[in-house]
């Protein structure tokens, strides 16, 4: 094929893969249409893989047909195989192999140095200064969600250690940019210290924060993306990095709104410190229901909300909630599920758990549409939620997470809370909701509960 024509092939290819990412992400908006975005994308995705075969100047191929199926195979193995618990993991494990691909891309242009523009270099250092940041970071993340890393690393003056970090990279990329000093070992120094600076400014983050996490680091890679594909002038790269980079933004945006948080706060000043910070004391006593007396109650309740949590996730449990919440349903109870936008260890984490059950999506409500409803609602059902329930939110100035939106299980006329134990949740923070009046905790693994409250409605 002569070169006019492999151009007209590459350019049609990638005009292509524009309309399949871009309907993709409009149709992954909606959990109706979700699982037909994500088809449309993976074809994009393949578009633009096969565009590559038509550059003239490739010519290794062997090489990418190994890097393909190992790649393919690993994913499409792991994909299968992975829980739906450690989902939030897999999702940072990606997120660190694209920004890793993005620092590599830069490192061999870095590298190979020659006679590469201004804004060429000043762009492939950008994008695997970025690149490397969200590699580490989401490494750390995954570790942390993993439980590789058990405790958050907070030291006095961490802050400012960080910013040194940050400050040697800056230097590095613009000794390398001016060509003042851009031989192979600033090359190095510009990437470690990169890499050194995603794990310093993860360390520290609490297990609260790790939806916000997942989604900055997934808006990192994808603009570290678009920045190697102006340097590599491949339209497919810009086209999926822009898009990547702007919607992991706007989902960064929203999970620090759903935590009262603005953006810069979560990158500069309060990241993970929920978990250090101090609360109020909280009085009164727990009180335990047996699980004969919680179905009875949810049985002959008119109106009953199940918020779900980490802990549904945790026991995989999701399947005997949807059985309980359908023999309800079958007695005349109005049910419905309640989710709020940090709810678990990724954002959107509980909506594709109660899809996996076949929960339909006209009973799942996030926090705007269903926290009216709780003070007419008989019973909230909670499932190893925590943080998102918890009405310090509202009252106490001194805790962390104060002035959080938070769902208003509260109000409802009676609570009942599965629970593995009595300790605080996972961002360390003690449950006011727990103490109420109306609160009652039915202590165990939320799946063996769900069969215990089964086993209780039937019996009615």
């Amino acid at each position: 094929m002569s070169h006019v024509g492999a151009a007209a092939v590459i350019q049609g290819s990638y005009l292509v893969t524009a309309f399949l990412f871009i309907m993709g992400l409009k149709r992954m908006s909606s959990p109706v249409t979700a699982r037909s975005g994500i088809v449309w994308a993976g074809a994009g995705m393949v578009v633009a893989t096969l565009a590559t075969f038509f550059f003239p100047e490739m010519h290794n191929y062997p090489l990418m047909l190994a890097a393909m199926v190992i790649g393919g195979a690993i994913a499409w193995i792991s994909g299968r195989r992975v829980a739906m618990t450690a989902m939030p993991q897999m999702i940072a494990l990606y997120n660190g192999m694209g920004g890793g691909a993005a620092a590599s891309i830069a490192a061999i242009e870095l590298y190979r140095g020659g006679e590469a523009t201004l804004s060429g270099a000043a762009l492939a250092v950008v994008g695997g200064i970025i690149g490397a940041v969200s590699f580490s970071g989401s490494l750390i993340a995954f570790s942390k969600l993993q439980g590789l890393i058990q405790r958050s690393l907070r030291f006095t003056g961490q802050q400012v250690v960080n910013l040194l970090i940050a400050a040697a990279t800056l230097v590095a990329g613009v000794l390398i940019v001016a060509q003042v000093d851009a031989t192979a070992s600033v090359v190095t120094a510009l990437f470690v210290l990169a890499l050194v600076l995603g794990i310093t400014m993860t360390l520290p983050i609490g297990g609260a924060d790790m939806p916000v996490v997942i989604s900055l680091y997934n808006a990192l890679t994808g603009l570290a993306v678009a920045f190697e594909g102006f340097v590599l002038g491949n339209a497919a790269m810009i086209i999926a990095g822009t898009v990547v980079g702007s919607a992991g933004t706007l989902l960064t945006q929203l999970m620090a709104k759903a935590m009262n948080r603005s953006l810069g706060n979560v990158l500069f000043s309060g990241f993970g410190e929920t978990a250090a910070a101090g609360t109020a004391t909280v009085t009164g006593s727990l009180k335990p229901i047996e699980a004969q007396d919680a179905g009875v109650m949810l049985a002959f309740a008119q109106s009953v909300i199940v918020v779900p949590g980490y802990g549904m996730a945790v026991a995989q449990a999701q399947h005997k909630i949807w059985e309980l919440c359908q023999l309800l349903i079958d007695r005349g109870v109005r049910v419905r599920f309640a989710i709020h936008p940090v709810a678990g260890r990724m954002p959107g984490h509980m909506n594709v758990l109660l899809a996996e059950a076949g929960v339909p999506y006209d009973l799942i409500a996030d926090l705007d549409e269903i926290n009216a409803e709780f003070e007419n609602a008989d019973v909230a059902l909670i499932i190893g939620a925590n943080d998102v329930v918890n009405p310090v939110a509202r009252t106490d100035r001194g805790s962390p997470i104060y002035g959080m939106p938070i769902l208003n299980a509260d109000k409802a006329r009676n609570v009942i809370v599965i629970k593995r134990g009595q300790g605080a949740g996972f961002s360390g923070i003690e449950n006011a909701l727990f103490y109420l009046d109306n609160t009652r905790m039915l202590y165990g693994d939320a799946q063996s509960m769900g069969s215990a409250l089964i086993a209780a409605v039937k019996s009615v």
